[in-house]
């Protein structure tokens, strides 16, 4: 089975010139198919402040009513998307651009309201995996932004790491799938002010561990909520850490399902 490597960028790589380049170069130079997610940054808050919005988050994801859903869209979609697939190209990587309503590619459903009201956030329901691997046997490289679409025309605001676990545990299907998310730190730290404080591995029991302490919070949650679901979902491999992750470099952190999972 051929390899796939899904990646997903966000956070400070987004928001700084030279670690977007330098990931993207590392990204670009990999020869086996891929696909790269990306989130907003603090793009999206920038534009909101300077509308008179606040940005609103709980629990690490945002909270997105109509005014911020337009905003989001046309800094996802337009602005952060295509100045990544622009650099992509000027690396010779064929990328192609696209958000979830694109070839129908990510479908979600607006999720209800709870506790909390998220607004216009979708939770993704079907992944068009054919479509995708069309896309990777084409030899394009598919660079989604964070939105997805429910089918009827409303667009959805969509947490990229969900998204890039979605993509990788469908895609599980045709390929042997890496999943590696790539941000500022080098992996999960074990102590939060320490940036050399990298975990090797962490399992799901020293995960909930370290989450009731506190030292694992906010975007971290989510991330690692979705790199447990790929795992148990067919997902060869997940790994978070900085642009040394694309390649598997021992500074990153590797999920296990199991904190005495031997690696395969």
């Amino acid at each position: 089975m051929d390899k796939l490597l899904v990646a997903k960028i966000g956070g400070s790589i987004i928001d700084e010139e030279r670690a977007l380049k330098e990931v993207l170069e590392t990204f670009a130079a990999i020869p086996q198919r891929k696909a790269l997610v990306h989130g907003g940054g603090r793009r999206a808050d920038h534009v909101l402040e300077r509308m008179g919005i606040e940005p609103r988050m709980v629990g690490g994801r945002r909270i997105t009513d109509a005014p911020t859903m337009d905003v989001v869209q046309m800094v996802y979609a337009g602005l952060v998307n295509k100045n990544i697939v622009a650099l992509l190209q000027s690396m010779d990587c064929p990328a192609l651009g696209l958000s979830g309503a694109d070839l129908d590619c990510l479908r979600a459903v607006k999720r209800p309201k709870g506790e909390v009201d998220f607004g216009f956030v979708g939770d993704i329901r079907l992944v068009n995996a054919r479509v995708l691997k069309q896309v990777l046997d084409a030899g394009w490289t598919p660079v989604f932004c964070p939105l997805t679409h429910d089918g009827r025309g409303q667009m959805l605001n969509t947490n990229a790491d969900t998204i890039a676990a979605e993509i990788a545990i469908a895609l599980g299907r045709f390929f042997s799938v890496e999943l590696v998310y790539c941000s500022g730190n080098m992996g999960v730290l074990a102590d939060p002010a320490d940036e050399q404080s990298v975990l090797p591995t962490i399992g799901i029991e020293e995960y909930h561990s370290l989450k009731e302490r506190g030292i694992i919070s906010a975007g971290m949650i989510p991330k690692l909520d979705t790199a447990f679901r790929a795992l148990r979902n067919g997902v060869q491999e997940v790994r978070i850490g900085g642009s040394v992750a694309l390649h598997a470099d021992n500074k990153a952190t590797r999920i296990r399902l199991s904190n005495t999972e031997e690696k395969k």
